[in-house]
């Protein structure tokens, strides 16, 4: 059983980030590979609780992760076991343990009343990275059901949906619109926080486990949906939930320099993915000034030498933050039109295990830049040329009325903050408008995405839907665990016997019956 004075024997620790004048110079990840002797401590703190609200898919981990069993293996050193149990729920826990923002930590026991939850995430992290040590095998490829089908898009989503049905014994094909696999785990991720190494050791285990992969294909343009039904018997589409909320109207919008905070982020990792080559063709990604960053139509989009202004205050806005510092900018000025959040949980406004409203800072914030909080922009302001040379911002108050968000400007409160380069991170729409979707027959909701029913198809037959193409931009948690669902059902539809592994509160139905 789990030491039940581990909690109290340790506090909470992580491991030291890498110094800022360090990291800021390179593109390498943040945090550096934690000891086995503190991740073993940490893991030590775990309570083994009566009810373990860590992998409740309402308040905690939405894949049902095994957490406490995990914890007490690698507590008592048994890391080969914690690696099988770990990836029983979770088929890229390299991603998720870098990237999720934890709710399984905010859910933890020992979270409640400001305590010190249990560092759930580092733990991952670091029984992923032992599975690579030891080596990513691929699992024994089972004997074919002479069944296909295409995954369309290849983030965690797809990803996942196509390791679990390729290891069903399905033929799988993954369609990606770009010129390399990983969705915005790819280019829209900058390496600081995730590097690709992660993605590619994934890629050749997946390639191992026969899953295969056609990238530069746009399928509704470079494959029609007919075509692709033609040659497949089930389709599942993943493609994400792309379509970047802007701000057509405000003054000045249509100014050259305000641009959408992907096409920043996007354009920053190719150019950390294009730039020098060794000779085994390994990217290095060592050197902060690689080559400027460019939009596909030659645009510069880099932030070196520029006063930038980040709109928006989550996950996005923080990594625009991150690449801007070691783009070399001149200044930056994060702005968010909510007030500035409490440094603690709020019992009576989000009670423990909820998901508390803090003040989140992430690694970027302690590299630079000012945090402004309750603002909004009035204003792109013209240097005189159609290029923006600041932003009109006004204090503001935001109330919540009849269920409508009500933004009411402080009077005298407006000032000027300099902006060569501008980023709108104020969030996403849902899943692009494009034509696969008029093809397959299936529309966009209110929110922008597509609907699936219990079985996780669509409108229809055949056609499947998963990840923020089916729920709008979540965690990543959320979409592999949607992926696995999917898998699940398409698995059944395809007359599959058995139970593919599914999240715990999935909507993946009995799979015995044949269709």
């Amino acid at each position: 059983m789990p030491d039940p004075n581990g909690f109290l024997r340790y506090d909470r620790r992580l491991p030291a980030r890498r110094p800022v004048p360090v990291r800021i110079s390179d593109w390498r990840e943040v945090y550096p590979p934690a000891g086995e002797e503190l991740v073993r401590e940490q893991a030590t703190r775990c309570m083994d609780c009566g009810i373990p609200f860590c992998h409740s898919d309402t308040a905690g981990c939405p894949l049902g992760n095994r957490i406490p069993d995990w914890n007490d293996l690698v507590r008592t050193g048994n890391w080969d076991a914690a690696v099988e149990s770990l990836h029983a729920t979770n088929n890229f826990p390299e991603f998720t343990g870098r990237l999720c923002p934890a709710p399984c930590e905010a859910a933890c026991v020992l979270g409640i009343s400001g305590g010190q939850p249990v560092t759930i995430k580092q733990i991952e992290v670091e029984i992923a990275d032992a599975a690579v040590a030891r080596g990513l095998g691929a699992r024994p490829v089972p004997a074919p059901s002479g069944r296909s089908v295409a995954v369309v898009g290849s983030g965690p989503a797809g990803l996942a949906a196509a390791q679990q049905l390729a290891r069903a014994g399905h033929a799988v094909t993954v369609y990606e619109r770009d010129d390399a696999i990983g969705g915005l785990l790819r280019y829209g991720i900058p390496d600081f926080k995730l590097e690709k190494r992660h993605i590619d050791a994934r890629l050749a285990q997946l390639t191992a486990e026969g899953v295969r992969f056609r990238t530069g294909v746009n399928v509704g343009v470079d494959v029609t949906a007919e075509q692709l039904r033609a040659e497949h018997d089930a389709v599942l589409l993943a493609c994400g939930a792309l379509q970047g909320r802007d701000t057509p109207e405000t003054p000045g919008r249509a100014l050259r320099g305000v641009h959408q905070a992907m096409a920043h982020l996007v354009a920053a990792n190719r150019a950390v993915a294009t730039a020098a080559t060794d000779q085994a063709g390994v990217v290095a990604t060592t050197e902060r000034r690689l080559a400027p960053a460019v939009l596909p139509d030659g645009t510069p989009i880099d932030a070196a030498g520029k006063h930038v202004v980040i709109i928006g205050g989550g996950d996005t806005a923080a990594d625009c933050l991150g690449v801007a510092h070691r783009q070399g900018a001149a200044g930056v000025h994060q702005l968010d039109l909510y007030p500035q959040p409490p440094e603690a949980r709020d019992e009576a406004r989000d009670p423990w295990p909820t998901w508390p409203w803090i003040l989140r800072s992430y690694p970027a914030h302690e590299e630079g830049g000012e945090r402004v909080f309750a603002v909004a922009v009035q204003e792109f302001v013209d240097d005189g040329t159609g290029q923006v040379r600041a932003v009109r911002i006004a204090e503001v108050t935001v109330e919540k009325r009849d269920g409508q968000r009500v933004v009411t400007v402080v009077p005298g409160s407006e000032r000027e903050l300099p902006a060569d380069l501008v980023l709108l991170a104020i969030g996403f729409e849902g899943t692009e408008q494009q034509p696969l979707l008029a093809q397959f027959g299936v529309t966009r909701n209110r929110r922008g995405a597509v609907d699936a029913r219990d079985d996780w198809q669509t409108d229809a037959d055949g056609v499947f839907v998963a990840g923020d193409m089916h729920r709008g931009a979540s965690l990543i948690v959320w979409a592999i665990a949607e992926g696995r669902a999917a898998a699940a059902a398409i698995h059944g539809y395809l007359g599959g016997v058995g139970v593919l592994p599914a999240p715990v509160g999935s909507a993946a139905q009995p799979l015995a019956a044949a269709r």
